[in-house]
């Protein structure tokens, strides 16, 4: 088991996971938010590249359109 901290909260997991895999398992639209991952920004081309571990913290900022 695992803890990661998303946006202040505490999450407890299985296992460490790919960024993009954890995106998912909180349906997430990958495509649509950025993230800060340990207090550096992660680049979209890399969310599969990246293993969320345990300690781990996650800022994740939705885009929302509107005028």
């Amino acid at each position: 088991m695992i803890n990661v901290t998303i946006n202040g909260d505490t999450h407890s997991m299985d296992e460490a996971l790919p960024l993009i895999d954890l995106l998912g398992k909180f349906e997430i639209d990958h495509e649509k938010v950025a993230i800060e991952h340990n207090r550096e920004i992660v680049p979209k081309t890399t969310f599969a590249d990246v293993t969320v571990g345990d300690g781990d913290n996650l800022e994740i900022v939705h885009f929302i359109g509107g005028g």
